[in-house]
């Protein structure tokens, strides 16, 4: 069994379960994350549209005032468990629905799991999922 984590944008998050449903993975986890990655965002972009905003000058105090080092992008962690042969399918659903070729398209892990149980009928292994 392995344990695959999806870090993804918070817009593709439905798309994504509904594809990985569509095509036999319908059980999953997900949870609001927080993060960056390794470069630097361009936050010219988001000075650009403030400018246009009402609410500009007040936004562009709030913006000026986070650190580089601090700025976090909100994400969604999705989380499946999964049988070992099922690892590659998933990954490829996964990126079929994510991929725009951007920074932030988001990183996918995938862990070894030791065991499972299920709580309602004591099943382990395998046989849990």
């Amino acid at each position: 069994m392995k344990e695959v984590l999806a870090v993804i944008r918070i817009n593709k998050i439905n798309e994504t379960k509904r594809h990985l449903s569509e095509n036999g993975f319908p059980v999953a986890t997900c949870r609001k994350v927080y993060g960056r990655g390794a470069k630097k965002a361009d936050y010219t972009l988001i000075e650009e549209i403030l400018e246009n905003s009402v609410e500009a000058i007040q936004s562009r105090e709030t913006l000026e005032s986070i650190s580089e080092a601090h700025r976090l992008v909100a994400k969604r962690l999705l989380m499946l468990v999964v049988h070992d042969e099922e690892v590659d399918k998933v990954v490829e659903l996964i990126i079929e629905k994510n991929q725009t070729g951007n920074m932030g398209d988001g990183k996918i892990f995938v862990m070894p799991v030791l065991d499972a149980i299920r709580v309602r009928t004591g099943e382990t292994g395998a046989d849990a999922l």
